[in-house]
C-alpha cells in the first residue's frame, strides 16, 4: 500500500474491505447486525427488531439471538484482525482481493455464554477481544450491552478453529 495514498482513500477502503466481510454471512443480515469501525476497532450493533423477541410477556431478547450476536461478533472480530494485518502490511489490498476471494472464516469449536441480564427491547452493542491467535486456534471474549456499557447483557468465551491457507 503506498504510504501517500490520501487518508480518505485508506478510509474508504478499509470500510469497503469490512462492508465485503460482513456481506459475506447471510445472517447478519437477516439479524440486522452492522459493525462500526474506528480504526481497527469494531463494536457490532443488534438494532431492535420486534422480530428478535423471544418472550413478547417481558419483552425480552430471545436468548439464542443472544448468542448468536455474541458469536458472529467474535467471528467477524477474528477475520477482520486477519485481514487488518495483511493490509497494513500491504499483503493484501482490500478492493481486489476481497470482492474476489471473501476470506474463510474460523470455525467455531465451543461457545460459553453467560446470561447476565434479560435483553430489553432496544438495540444492543457488541466488542469482541481476541486472547489469543495463532495458525490454526484462536480464543476470545465478547461482551454485549445496551444502555450502559458497564451493565452487560451478556458475555461470551469461544475457541476457534483457523482457517487455513
Amino acid at each position: 500500500m503506498d504510504r501517500r495514498e490520501p487518508l480518505d482513500r485508506i478510509k474508504s477502503r478499509r470500510d469497503s474491505a469490512l462492508s465485503a466481510l460482513v456481506s459475506g454471512v447471510p445472517y447478519l443480515t437477516w439479524l440486522g447486525i452492522r459493525f462500526d469501525r474506528r480504526g481497527d476497532e469494531l463494536t457490532a450493533i443488534l438494532p431492535y427488531d420486534e422480530k428478535l423477541i423471544g418472550n413478547p410477556l417481558l419483552p425480552a431478547l430471545h436468548g439464542g439471538v443472544t448468542a448468536a450476536f455474541l458469536e458472529t461478533t467474535a467471528i467477524i472480530e477474528l477475520a477482520w484482525a486477519a485481514m487488518w494485518e495483511d493490509m497494513e502490511s500491504g499483503r493484501a489490498v482490500p478492493d481486489a482481493a476481497v470482492a474476489i476471494h471473501p476470506p474463510r472464516l474460523p470455525k467455531t469449536i465451543d461457545f460459553t455464554v453467560d446470561y447476565l441480564r434479560s435483553g430489553l427491547p432496544r438495540d444492543a452493542y457488541a466488542r469482541a477481544r481476541v486472547v489469543r491467535s495463532g495458525r490454526r486456534y484462536a480464543s476470545v471474549q465478547v461482551e454485549a450491552w445496551q444502555d450502559n456499557r458497564s451493565r452487560l447483557l451478556a458475555q461470551a468465551t469461544g475457541h476457534f478453529l483457523m482457517p487455513q491457507g
